[in-house]
């Protein structure tokens, strides 16, 4: 949009200004690190700003548009990426003290592929420790620009920053419980967090391995489809990644929604979440269906019991990540993590047997719930951004803690594609957010009715900085 500030536009929208040559890359580049160099010392999104290699990047990325070798619509796009992902060379923490020398040798595949389609990496983003719930009290903690005293999110809250507040076009963020939607929801942007499989995790600093997934955050639903539509396919360096062909992410833009079967369950979208969020999913269900959607009512499981199952099958495959520094270097972790590890290392093999029977049981349930649906409808967490302390954030762990997740955890269980959008502000001016939850691979309906979601509504968040 003409009004809108150059680093709150879309990748859409400057993709087409870079391919017509109306910006150049290092142009666009250099304003959105003087942007960072300008307000991230207040919003701590960065642990490392990789400035001269963004620039070298965006140098090439300028010769090969001008020659004509135009990669596509991340040619020259400046973007960043979770502290997490292995760049070569470059320090990669994971937000723990005990990797804070550890540089890698290689990218990993999802740094090559963004590298691949002539995106520019501007740097590493902060994240929780290990990517659970707390941080490593050696590290930042980054800011919700909706509120210095707001959650920005779980392990991904340096990408829902930088992307809220223009510090990037987009960034790519990880969710196990719900760290790519969590964070989206706090700040105000959209997130996919994508069918488990259909993007790699090779060179990923592994949570859980088997619930792990990699995906964008991004400004657009459109956008976020772009950034998939690079980062998806198989790789032989994950032999857990599809071999499924990577349909065109963007195919359904413009279709609008008529006739695509939305589950909904009232219940499940209203039960201990608040009232005025239940009400703009409610809303956002309602307007869809005045847009020829057919609302389907379904019967969503109680998550209680599966909240618990989770807790026991991310703790003890974290401890299995972590085996070659802890306990042997416990003391260079934080209070929140290491009792994180401490409880995997307390659990049984029947412990493990039996949450991961719960699962089973849960993604059967779903199974059952998506039979005559083709997404279903629901808040991406129980509340707008609830106010937080540091003291809370460093930790220690609350025993209570692990039982969050109603509208993520489940479909980490099942591995099904979801997509976080916008969906206004609530009295306090803070962000709320709808969920799309999608079958197995559906991620091209997802971006379909996330683009067409915000057509209507204009939901496109934007914070005062």
């Amino acid at each position: 949009m003409p009004d809108t500030p150059l680093h709150y536009q879309t990748i859409a929208e400057v993709a087409a200004r870079l391919q017509s040559g109306a910006i150049s890359p290092v142009a666009l580049t250099q304003a959105i690190l003087d942007r960072i160099a300008s307000l991230d010392g207040g919003l701590k999104s960065y642990a490392t700003v990789m400035a001269d290699q963004a620039l070298t990047a965006a140098r090439s990325a300028e010769r090969e548009i001008a020659a004509g070798r135009y990669l596509g619509p991340l040619h020259g796009v400046p973007v960043a990426v979770k502290d997490l992902c292995f760049t070569r060379g470059v320090a990669t923490m994971g937000g723990a003290r005990v990797l804070r020398d550890f540089i890698p040798d290689f990218d990993g595949t999802v740094v090559q592929r963004l590298n691949a389609a002539g995106a520019i990496i501007l740097g590493k983003l902060n994240l929780t420790e290990g990517a659970m719930a707390g941080y490593n009290p050696e590290f930042d903690i980054p800011i919700n620009p909706w509120g210095a005293d707001r959650w920005a999110g779980a392990s991904s809250s340096g990408s829902g920053v930088a992307t809220a507040a223009g510090l990037c076009y987009g960034s790519l963020g990880s969710d196990t419980g719900g760290s790519i939607r969590f964070p989206a929801a706090a700040c105000g942007t959209v997130g996919i967090k994508p069918t488990w499989g259909r993007v790699s995790r090779y060179g990923v600093l592994a949570l859980a391995e088997s619930m792990d997934h990699v995906g964008p955050m991004t400004r657009s639903a459109a956008d976020a489809g772009i950034m998939l539509q690079a980062l998806a396919g198989h790789d032989p360096n994950d032999p857990t990644s599809l071999h499924t062909p990577v349909p065109d992410m963007l195919a359904g833009l413009g279709q609008g929604v008529n006739g695509i079967r939305i589950g909904v369950d009232e219940r499940y979208i209203g039960d201990g979440v608040d009232a005025e969020l239940a009400q703009a999913v409610l809303s956002g269900a309602r307007l869809l269906e005045s847009m020829g959607a057919q609302l389907t009512p379904v019967r969503m499981p109680e998550t209680e019991d599966f909240s618990r199952a989770w807790a026991v099958l991310c703790s003890a495959e974290a401890a299995a990540a972590h085996r070659e520094t802890f306990p042997s270097r416990a003391g260079e972790y934080g209070p929140w993590f290491r009792g994180w590890l401490e409880l995997g290392h307390r659990h049984t093999a029947a412990d493990y047997a039996d949450a991961n029977r719960q699962r089973l049981a849960c993604n059967g349930i779903l199974a059952g719930v998506f039979a005559d649906i083709d997404v279903l409808v629901c808040p991406s967490m129980t509340t707008a951004p609830e106010r937080v302390t540091p003291e809370e954030l460093y930790g220690p762990m609350s025993a209570e803690e692990w039982t969050w997740g109603p509208f993520t955890i489940p479909f980490d269980f099942n591995g099904a594609p979801t997509i976080s959008l916008p969906c206004g502000l609530n009295r306090e001016g803070l962000p709320l957010s709808i969920q799309f939850v999608g079958q197995r691979l559906a991620e091209p309906l997802l971006v379909q009715i996330g683009d067409a979601y915000e057509s209507a509504t204009r939901h496109n968040l934007r914070p005062g900085v």
